[in-house]
């Protein structure tokens, strides 16, 4: 814990932050005006002593939510970790990110001229997520052809954030089972996690698709407590 305090002292607001966001879409030719990608990622955790059950995720397990927000290279800009399994995505995402997207501050007096219109910089998420004119989501329901291909381009510039955390876990298999931790540490382990995973990205060091298809067959083989 003295080196993760230390990481997460000295590193994490210079790795973890928008200033290192290349503002150019997250994709270009799919949202020019998409400055990140926001979802969630369930942490398992062991059942802890007081109020246990509000940790307990929709799929049945204890978990703590990390919600992040992803450039497109894969980088994380955002973290908050330690809200409960039980809570929704979209009320972390009111209650922290969202008050900053209505007050100017997360992108800050930036916006990208698309024809003769200054469209705002926007995340895109999920169906989970509120629709706001700095958060674009999917279509939901019946959908006519321009809604599916509009769909379709924002799940190109979303599923960034998906492999953000894929390697994430992949790098740092303290995440994947059970987080066997102390309530008050899982925050400040699963954040050092985010700036290593910063690092590593940054620098270029080699991901393996074999370290993915360990990942996944761990948590297949895993048996969750019931």
């Amino acid at each position: 814990m003295q080196v993760v305090k230390a990481i997460n002292r000295v590193l994490l607001h210079r790795v973890v932050c928008l200033a290192n966001a290349v503002i150019q879409g997250s994709a270009p030719s799919a949202s020019p005006t998409a400055g990140g990608a926001i979802n969630g990622m369930h942490i398992p955790i062991r059942a802890l002593e007081y109020q246990a059950s509000q940790y307990i995720n929709c799929k049945g397990y204890f978990s703590v939510l990390l919600q992040a927000v992803s450039d497109h290279r894969g980088q994380f800009m955002d973290i908050n970790v330690g809200w409960s399994g039980k809570a929704h995505d979209a009320r972390v995402f009111h209650n922290y990110v969202c008050q900053r997207l209505h007050a100017g501050t997360f992108f800050p007096d930036r916006h990208i001229r698309v024809g003769d219109v200054d469209m705002p910089i926007c995340l895109v998420g999920d169906a989970a997520y509120p629709l706001h004119p700095w958060l674009m989501k999917p279509y939901t329901g019946h959908l006519n052809p321009s809604q599916k291909a509009f769909n379709a381009r924002l799940t190109r510039v979303r599923i960034v954030v998906e492999g953000a955390f894929g390697h994430l876990k992949a790098r740092f298999r303290c995440l994947l089972t059970c987080l066997n931790l102390a309530e008050h540490n899982i925050p400040p382990v699963v954040a050092a996690c985010c700036v290593l995973h910063n690092l590593c990205e940054w620098k270029g060091e080699a991901f393996l698709p074999a370290w993915m298809a360990e990942a996944e067959r761990m948590v297949g083989q895993y048996l969750q407590p019931r």
